[in-house]
């Protein structure tokens, strides 16, 4: 192996363990003068770059919370927030979020290839380039063919799908998604959570994905945070060892899988009880 070859790798190394984002003591409390909340009590995790972590709580465990402080939608009470080595004090550029009420996001009286061009029109990107980029995203979700429509003409899982392919022609380098699949039937969210893990393959994307589905946390992620309630910390880190490619028709019937299964539902009970 010659010199260059031994420097490339250690880059290849280097560049693999940059931690995209990084949250470090992150607290979290509202106040109001009837009462005081402390949604986040401290927490701190790294999300290394092109990694697919997904995070699980009980409800009111504030992952919402802390969804918004991760976009720069809410400023922390103490701690911080890191994307792409940048503090963040308001929505960062290297990021775009997909939420859980897609209906809410698109524009009605634009068509799919307007709403997906939307923020690349915000960033002046030239005519010629937002064409192309748009052909490229609607591709990647398999919407090409429906680009002149309208979203109300599209069911709930193309309506989803225009969504990503909007979060998708941004071209972040972190992709935030809040229970993105919770509103659609079980086929059309089994579909999209395949999708999900195509374009985390072919694009290298990072990807924090926040679901309350247990199954689906394992059998996307390649790690899964589970979060304590309100106040929140990290009660378990599991590291989803389960080999890629996944299919739902085998993977899910892997014993490796029930494991982690059991394991993520576990913390979540612990969690339930106050622990």
């Amino acid at each position: 192996m010659t010199a260059c070859e031994i420097w490339k790798g250690i880059l290849k190394l280097a560049t693999q363990q940059h931690a995209m984002v990084a949250v470090d003591h992150l607290n979290k409390v509202y106040e109001s003068k009837e009462r005081r909340v402390e949604a986040i009590g401290d927490l701190s995790f790294e999300v290394n770059q092109g990694d697919f972590t997904c995070i699980v709580g009980p409800s009111g465990a504030g992952k919402t919370t802390l969804l918004k402080c991760l976009a720069g939608l809410l400023a922390p009470t103490r701690g911080s927030v890191r994307v792409n080595g940048h503090q963040v004090t308001e929505p960062p550029e290297e990021m775009a979020v997909v939420f859980q009420e897609y209906g809410r996001s698109l524009f009605p009286w634009k068509t799919v290839r307007e709403n997906v061009e939307l923020p690349l029109r915000e960033r002046k990107i030239p005519k010629a380039e937002r064409e192309k980029t748009v052909s490229d995203a609607l591709k990647a979700v398999a919407l090409d063919h429906v680009g002149e429509s309208y979203p109300w003409q599209l069911s709930g899982g193309m309506q989803q799908r225009v969504a990503i392919a909007r979060a998708v022609a941004y071209k972040p380098k972190v992709m935030v998604l809040d229970e993105p699949f919770a509103a659609v039937d079980a086929q059309t969210r089994a579909d999209l959570e395949d999708l999900m893990l195509t374009l985390w393959s072919e694009l290298g994307l990072t990807l924090i994905f926040v679901t309350h589905d247990i199954d689906e946390a394992v059998y996307l992620g390649q790690r899964v945070l589970v979060l304590s309630s309100s106040p929140t910390r990290i009660l378990d880190d599991v590291s989803i060892d389960i080999p890629v490619p996944r299919s739902q028709a085998t993977t899910r019937i892997d014993p490796q899988f029930a494991t982690l299964r059991t394991r993520v539902y576990a913390g979540i009970q612990k969690a339930k009880k106050g622990a």
